[in-house]
């Protein structure tokens, strides 16, 4: 039984280290950062749609939806100070992707309040989460 389990272990950690697909020029690409080291933001659906890979979008041009999972610590005060994980779904539309260009997205929390902004390669914010924001804890 322990085979199996380290092999399946194995196999889920060798897809984090694979390289990433090439850019496909008919298509948009948007890459995702966050601005606070330590924090994880991944793409998690398209249109929809669940994705197999979190590490960014790769959009026909047009208009897509895009959901991303952002995770943060966040601290309560009181008696405890330890962090606390929290998971929060962030939406982003945008109506006019074009093919060949690339796209951030990024992930923040000020003041412990998720958003989203996506930038173009000028880094103009051409769209912003619509307050479409689900947290878990």
């Amino acid at each position: 039984m322990r085979q199996p389990m380290m092999l399946l272990a194995i196999s889920t950690l060798g897809a984090c280290a694979s390289p990433l697909p090439p850019v496909d020029n008919k298509q948009a690409w948007v890459d995702l950062y966050t601005i606070t080291p330590g924090k994880v933001v991944m793409a998690e659906r398209l249109d929809g749609k669940r994705l197999t890979d979190g590490r960014f979008f790769q959009v026909t041009p047009g208009a897509h939806e895009l959901v991303v999972r952002f995770d943060y610590e966040i601290y309560s005060g009181g008696f405890s100070t330890d962090p606390t994980e929290r998971t929060c779904y962030l939406t982003i539309k945008f109506a006019h992707f074009k093919a060949g260009q690339r796209y951030r997205l990024e992930a923040r929390a000020p003041a412990m309040q998720p958003s989203a902004y996506l930038y173009d390669a000028q880094r103009n914010v051409v769209a912003e989460e619509s307050n479409d924001v689900f947290c878990t804890p």
